[in-house]
């Protein structure tokens, strides 16, 4: 779905959007099984964990794609996956900088940021000749409705694959609705096997910016799952080697994308939830189906089959996904306790991340380096806003301490 995403801000034909989706095959499987089977001791997590194209890059991905192209990306995501690796060599020290509050506050505003780009394709994308058309918005509703339905009427697998079920059901709804082409499946081949480098790769030093901020979140952000993973499968917390060899195995399989055209992953809730519930923790089962991933990888036909999936189909689908990255957020945030300090944390972060997107103009006479690193993406702005404001805004206690002693002052001035 991501690269579905993609692909219609950098406007590349249908022959290139099959190669797009046959790269996120192929670094979906690549990254599962590097952290699986680690190389060496810190290159790899050897935790149970599944990895695919990770969402919470869209925003910068949509920015940077409708800015600049699929080559800058590659560029900035080789340069981030180097600094992801850095973040897992020192992840103890850089991880004091992102408390659950700055994490929360950064995974909140990309989940708010999401929902233009959700609601759009629930409208059936912003090119499209039927843009906002009922029909597009009923098949958005229904498939909404059936991903609804499967997450809180059902049990077990069902409702952990609510969204796959939702996006299955839709489809067939939008194909019996005739709005499903297979011009292009019939057109794929059989095997396909795409040159390194095929995208091309550029390099610009705000797009760079932008990803190495970016990259930093996600590495802290994926030291809760590696934990969720461990202690729900495992029953103990994550060692450090496997913390650490995680982030970079992370950041390494986001080098290796952005050589085969594959954009950067990370394990998601739902593969985490299916690890805690069935408690199957074999490597060679998870391995078994990243060989799968990969091999579909080299199968045109299957990933031309996944691009005729109708945008509104996407839509009702994500707008759930995003949601709940929202949510997580959410719960991030409330992990630590709502004082006023936090809240204006919080608050000042999100009003001027969300804020300076949508008041769009509001940076025209800065420079362009300037406009493209802070006023494209809502993330840059909330990281760097909720890690200055956590680390020169004072503690509640602090504060409090400040006035009992102001206080014993007074007293003692109007005894003397």
């Amino acid at each position: 779905m991501l690269h579905r995403l993609l692909a219609g801000v950098t406007g590349v034909d249908s022959a290139q959007q099959i190669i797009l989706i046959q790269s996120a095959l192929l670094i979906s499987g690549i990254a599962t099984l590097l952290q699986l089977f680690p190389l060496g001791r810190f290159c790899g997590s050897g935790l149970p964990v599944i990895m695919g194209a990770s969402f919470a890059y869209i925003p910068l991905l949509i920015s940077l794609g409708s800015r600049f192209d699929l080559p800058t990306i590659f560029g900035a995501q080789l340069v981030g996956g180097l600094a992801a690796v850095a973040v897992g060599l020192f992840y103890k020290k850089l991880t004091r900088l992102f408390p659950p509050l700055v994490t929360g506050t950064v995974v909140f505003t990309i989940g708010l940021s999401l929902y233009p780009t959700a609601v759009n394709y629930m409208a059936g994308g912003v090119e499209a000749e039927d843009f906002g058309s009922p029909r597009n918005w009923l098949v958005a509703v229904a498939t909404l409705a059936i991903v609804l339905f499967f997450n809180y009427f059902t049990k077990g697998i069902c409702k952990l694959a609510s969204i796959l079920m939702g996006m299955f059901l839709g489809y067939l709804v939008a194909l019996a609705m005739g709005m499903v082409s297979f011009d292009n499946v019939g057109a794929a081949g059989w095997f396909q096997f795409t040159m390194p480098l095929h995208f091309g790769m550029k390099f610009e030093l705000t797009s760079i910016i932008s990803m190495i901020i970016m990259y930093i979140v996600s590495s802290v952000e994926a030291i809760g799952d590696f934990t969720s993973t461990a202690g729900g499968g495992l029953d103990r917390e994550p060692t450090d080697r496997e913390m650490c060899g995680g982030i970079i195995g992370n950041g390494v399989a986001s080098i290796i994308g952005a050589f085969v055209g594959g954009l950067p992953t990370a394990t998601f809730s739902q593969n985490v939830g299916i690890v805690i519930m069935t408690r199957v923790v074999n490597r060679c089962v998870l391995g078994l189906a990243a060989v799968i991933i990969l091999i579909a990888g080299f199968i045109p036909k299957f990933a031309s089959l996944l691009t005729t999936i109708p945008s509104c189909v996407l839509g009702g689908a994500t707008v759930s996904v995003f949601a709940m990255i929202t949510m997580t957020g959410i719960k991030l945030i409330t992990k630590e306790k709502l004082t006023a300090r936090n809240t204006s944390v919080v608050g000042l972060a999100v009003a001027l991340g969300i804020g300076v997107i949508q008041a769009g103009g509001c940076l025209a006479l800065f420079p362009d380096w300037a406009k493209t690193i802070f006023g494209e993406s809502a993330v840059v702005i909330a990281t760097i806003t909720a890690v200055t404001l956590n680390l020169i805004l004072p503690e509640e206690e602090v504060q409090e301490a400040a006035g009992e002693k102001k206080q014993e002052k007074h007293a003692q001035g109007n005894m003397a």
